[in-house]
């Protein structure tokens, strides 16, 4: 018998829409500091707070989502997070002083974690259970396809445009993904309220909580690379290899995570994620000693590897775990997860570097990937029963 249909229409129609919407995130996620310091003449770290607020917005988002869910479906929560978009990023245009500015960021941020919950279930949905894995590794490549080609885009573009063009260029781009919406028809079941009492108010999934601990313990150690990769690459002498860096990354996400999906589904997530966090460790290690522009690449080759495939096959994991009916509720959990970790892992361990410096910082990254490790291995991984 043959192998159950991966690409659908609802699925390639949620890759499609995932992509647009990512890659007007990343639009101005990389330039709206940059904005805010020309623009209102902000100092640099309230600057990073136009920048952060966004995913404070966005971690609210999925908190109410997941429980919304069960009581909408996913395809509603999807058109209503996709007209918060339209509003939202319409507003950039009228943000004329740094509290507007600010507002506008969260409500943006708010409308992400909506419609990237919703989305992110409809795709998981639209996948046969026995591909799972392989297709979330696969619709996860929509976010890295984004993340790699909207820096590259926007810092090109703002040689020739100005802030308003590209609001303009970002607000089109969401109008192009919202007709794509209109053709989805894969949906969750929802509560019948008229047969069934209204489920109390749940923002995690319990079953994938324990995973999404050790979600929010790796995506800290990688905000520290978010965060500080260039000022690293500064003070190296690294910034033209380092315009690089997420490139390559990228580039091994895009080769590795199809395979690594597929093997998931075949023979279980052990044999995938422990090679994951060991190829991490090395690549922080790899980080840490870094004095030269191939060390800097083949640190971004060892984590695209381990943090890249990581995340899909923790994403798949915790729907994995949960029950059928709570697939939206697991999808929000992960993210809310991921979001946490990503937002309060640069304040917290930036505290470390006046004291271990950048250099010491990556290496001590180490660390906290162990201790991932170890609680993986308590919550999930050695009741793992591999499938053939």
């Amino acid at each position: 018998m043959g192998k159950e249909r991966l690409w659908t229409k609802d699925f390639v129609i949620v890759f499609i829409f995932n992509f647009f919407i990512m890659l007007a995130m990343f639009l101005l996620m990389v330039t709206i500091s940059g904005y805010a310091v020309d623009e209102f003449n902000v100092s640099t770290s309230t600057a990073g707070l136009v920048a952060g607020i966004f995913i404070v917005g966005s971690l609210i988002g999925r908190i109410l989502t997941g429980h919304q869910l069960s009581l909408l479906g996913a395809k509603k929560i999807m058109y209503i997070g996709t007209a918060m978009f339209i509003v939202t990023y319409g507003l950039y245009f009228i943000a004329g002083n740094l509290p507007t500015l600010l507002l506008v960021r969260f409500f943006n941020g708010l409308a992400n974690g909506v419609a990237t919950t919703a989305v992110g279930t409809i795709a998981a949905l639209a996948l046969p259970k026995s591909r799972r894995g392989e297709g979330i590794s696969y619709f996860s490549l929509s976010f890295v396809m984004a993340t790699a080609l909207g820096p590259f885009m926007v810092f090109f573009l703002l040689q020739h445009i100005t802030y308003q063009t590209l609001f303009m260029i970002v607000f089109g781009l969401v109008l192009i993904a919202s007709v794509f919406t209109i053709f989805v028809k894969t949906d969750n079941t929802t509560v019948d309220l008229s047969k069934e009492p209204k489920p109390k108010f749940e923002w995690i999934d319990k079953n994938a909580m324990p995973i999404g601990v050790v979600v929010l313990i790796i995506c800290m150690t990688y905000s520290t690379v978010l965060s500080f990769i260039s000022l690293f690459a500064e003070e190296q002498n690294l910034v033209a290899t380092a315009s690089y860096f997420f490139l390559v990354y990228a580039s091994i996400i895009l080769i590795t995570r199809p395979v690594t999906g597929r093997i998931m589904d075949q023979r279980g997530a052990n044999i995938v994620i422990y090679p994951s966090f060991a190829v991490l460790a090395l690549g922080y290690l790899a980080l840490g000693q870094t004095s030269s522009g191939f060390m800097l690449l083949l640190s971004g080759v060892l984590l695209g590897f381990g943090y890249g495939n990581f995340q899909s096959i923790t994403q798949a994991l915790c729907i994995k775990v949960a029950d059928a009916k709570n697939v939206g509720l697991a999808t929000s959990t992960y993210f809310i997860a991921l979001d946490f970790g990503l937002g309060v892992g640069s304040y917290i361990l930036g505290t470390l570097v006046p004291t271990l410096g950048y250099s010491g910082l990556y290496s001590s990254m180490v660390v906290l990937v162990v201790l991932g490790i170890i609680v993986y291995y308590m919550v999930y991984g050695r009741y793992e029963r591999r499938r053939i």
